[in-house]
C-alpha cells in the first residue's frame, strides 16, 4: 500500500492525477485526510518548482487613496506589491532570523556601534542600473530625514551617520544596537534607485517582478523579472494581486477558482473554509494584534482614567472566543506576547466593571464616546466593537459606533481619529514594534503615546547587552503602554490564508501573513 500511495502521490505532483482524485483513492487505502495531504505536499515539494503561468492572489487592505512610494504603505497590499517589485537589505527567515538580501554579509564592531553591510556584486534594479552602496544610502537617507513621513521613521531613529567605502554600506549608531538588521527588514525599506528620492512611486527596484498594471485599490499586474539573480523565488510567469476588502467576496474569488490564494480568512469561517474541496487552511500564531486605539493627547482620552475605564470596560475572553473562534490568544495592553525573545508575561487584565465604572467617575466625563470601525480595520471589527459596546454599557459607559467605509480607511480614519479599531502584524524584535508605532518621534504612534519614560528605556534597553537587565527593560516599557498608553489589545490573532490545490510550495513563516507575503514568489502554479 505504502508504495502505490507513493506512486499516487508522485502522479499528482507531476499532474497527471488531480488533487481530488488522490484524497479518494488514498481514503480507499485507509490513509486519513491528515496524512494523505503531508504525503502529497512531501511529493509535491520532491518534485520540484515548476516555472511558468500565472498565479492569482486576492487580498485585503488596499484603497483608492494608497500610496506606491514604500515608505507610506499602511496595508497588505501595499506590503505585497512592495515585495513583488522590491527588497530590502536582509529580511525574516522562516525561524525568525536573518537571512541575506541586497546584503550579501553583515558584521558589527565588538561593541554593536557600527554595522557594516556588504552589498552584493550582480544584481541590478529593473531599469537596468546596477546596484550600488550608494543607493542604499540615499534610500536610507530618504526614510530617516527630518521631512520623512515614512513608516520606518521611528525604527531608523538611532542612526548616528551613514556613509559607503566601495560596496560597502556603513552605519554608526547613537548607542549599541544587537537588533539593527532586524530593524532593516522593514518592509517600507526597499532599496530604490538614487534612494528613490526621484520618483518615490516609480516601483523600480530589484525583485523578482516589475509591475505592470497598478490600479490603486482594485489590481496589480507584475510580470517575471528576467534578469532577477535569485532563483529561489519567482517561479509563477505573471502574478495578478486582487484587492478585495469583503472578506465574503475574498474567500468566494478562492473557492470559484477565480485566485489561487487569499489573505485573511475571516475566523469564523476558517474551519467551514478549510473543509471545501481544492482549498486548504493554514493558520498561524503570531505576533498580530486586533486593537482599539484612543489618541492620549486628545481629550477625552488624555485623560489617564477615561483610557484606564475603557480597558477595564472590554471583556477578553468574550472576544477571543467570539471574533476569533480559537485562531488567536488573550490579549494584555501592550503590543508584544510571547513570540518575541526577552518577553515578560504581566498580571492578565481582566473585565471588571465596578473598576471600569471607578475609573470612569474618576475621568469626570460626562456623555457618550464614539468609537469607528469598519471590516477592513480587521475582520469582525464591527462585530468586536458592538461585543465592547455591550461590556462597556455594564460599567455605565456608553459607547457611539461609526461604521467607516473600507475604502480610505487607513487614509481617513487610522491615525487620524482619536478613537478606532485597527491591527498591527507585528514586527521582528520588541525594539523594532517599539520603535515603529510607541516612540515619541515615530511618525506612525497611532496612541499619540509621548512618555520620556518610555524613550528613555527604549533606547537604553538597545545598548544594553546584559540579557536579564534588558529583557526587564522590556517588561518595564509593556507595562507603561498598558497602564498609562492609548492601547486597548483584547487579543492576538493567529493569521488565517487560504490556498487551492492549484498551487504547491506553501511552507514556514514566523508569524506574518501569506508567508510574510512571499507566497506568491515562492509557491508554484500546478495546474
Amino acid at each position: 500500500m505504502n508504495d502505490e500511495l507513493k506512486y499516487l502521490s508522485q502522479q499528482v505532483a507531476r499532474q497527471r492525477l488531480d488533487r481530488r482524485s488522490f484524497l479518494g483513492r488514498a481514503g480507499a487505502l485507509g490513509l486519513s485526510a491528515v496524512g494523505a495531504s503531508t504525503l502529497l505536499s512531501s511529493a509535491v515539494m520532491a518534485q520540484g518548482a515548476i516555472k511558468g503561468g500565472t498565479l492569482k492572489v486576492a487580498v485585503e487592505g488596499g484603497s483608492s487613496t494608497d500610496s506606491l512610494d514604500p515608505a507610506l504603505v499602511t496595508n497588505s497590499t501595499g506590503t505585497m506589491v512592495n515585495r513583488l517589485w522590491g527588497e530590502p537589505l536582509v529580511e525574516l527567515d522562516a525561524d525568525g532570523g536573518l537571512e541575506m538580501r541586497l546584503a550579501s554579509e553583515v558584521e558589527a564592531s565588538h561593541d554593536a556601534v557600527t554595522w557594516t553591510f556588504k552589498i552584493r556584486d550582480g544584481v541590478t534594479f529593473s531599469n537596468g542600473k546596477a546596484l550600488t552602496a550608494e543607493d542604499v544610502l540615499a534610500t536610507l537617507e530618504r526614510h530617516a530625514g527630518e521631512e520623512s513621513k515614512s513608516g520606518a521613521l521611528g525604527i531608523l531613529s538611532g542612526i548616528k551617520s551613514m556613509r559607503t567605502e566601495g560596496n560597502a554600506f556603513i552605519v554608526e549608531l547613537t548607542g549599541p544596537n544587537a537588533d539593527l538588521p532586524f530593524l532593516l527588514s522593514d518592509y517600507h525599506l526597499m532599496i530604490q534607485p538614487n534612494g528613490g528620492k526621484d520618483d518615490p512611486s516609480a516601483m523600480i527596484g530589484t525583485g523578482p517582478y516589475t509591475i505592470e498594471s497598478a490600479e490603486l485599490g482594485v489590481r496589480f499586474v507584475a510580470e517575471k523579472n528576467p534578469n532577477y539573480w535569485n532563483p529561489d523565488l519567482g517561479h509563477a510567469s505573471t502574478i495578478e494581486v486582487t484587492v478585495i476588502n469583503d472578506d465574503t467576496a475574498r474567500v468566494a474569488a478562492l473557492q470559484s477558482g477565480q485566485v489561487h490564494m487569499c489573505t485573511r480568512v475571516p475566523p469564523k469561517v476558517a474551519s467551514l473554509v478549510g473543509r471545501m474541496p481544492g482549498v486548504e487552511i493554514h493558520s498561524v500564531p503570531s505576533a498580530g494584534h486586533y486593537v482599539f486605539i484612543m489618541h492620549c493627547n486628545t481629550a477625552p482620552f488624555d485623560n489617564n482614567d477615561l483610557r484606564l475605564a475603557l480597558k477595564h470596560a472590554i471583556n477578553r475572553e468574550e472576544m477571543v472566543d467570539k471574533i476569533l473562534f480559537g485562531n488567536g490568544s488573550i490579549g494584555n495592553d501592550m503590543p508584544v506576547n510571547s513570540s518575541y525573545p526577552l518577553y515578560t508575561e504581566a498580571e492578565q487584565r481582566t473585565y471588571d466593571p465596578d473598576k471600569a465604572a471607578f475609573h470612569f467617575k474618576a475621568s469626570g466625563h460626562d456623555g457618550s464616546i464614539l468609537l469607528r470601525t469598519s471590516d477592513n480595520s480587521f475582520p469582525g471589527a464591527p462585530d468586536a466593537s458592538q461585543l465592547f459596546q455591550q461590556s462597556a454599557k455594564a460599567a455605565g459607559i456608553s459607547l457611539d459606533i461609526k461604521r467607516e467605509p473600507s475604502d480610505g480607511y487607513w487614509s481617513e480614519v487610522w491615525n487620524k481619529q482619536p478613537f478606532s479599531t485597527s491591527y498591527w502584524s507585528g514586527r521582528a524584535t520588541q525594539d523594532a514594534m517599539y520603535s515603529t508605532a510607541y516612540l515619541s518621534s515615530a511618525d506612525w504612534n497611532d496612541t499619540r503615546f509621548f512618555n520620556p519614560q518610555f524613550d528613555q528605556l527604549l533606547v537604553a534597553a538597545r545598548g544594553e547587552l546584559d540579557v536579564a537587565k534588558r529583557t526587564q527593560m522590556y517588561a518595564d516599557m509593556g507595562t507603561l503602554v498598558r497602564d498609562e498608553g492609548g492601547l486597548i489589545a483584547p487579543m492576538f490573532n493567529n493569521f488565517i490564508d487560504a490556498t487551492s490545490d492549484k498551487v504547491a510550495g506553501w511552507g514556514p513563516s514566523k508569524g506574518f501573513g501569506l508567508m510574510n507575503f512571499y507566497a506568491p514568489m515562492k509557491m508554484w502554479v500546478t495546474g
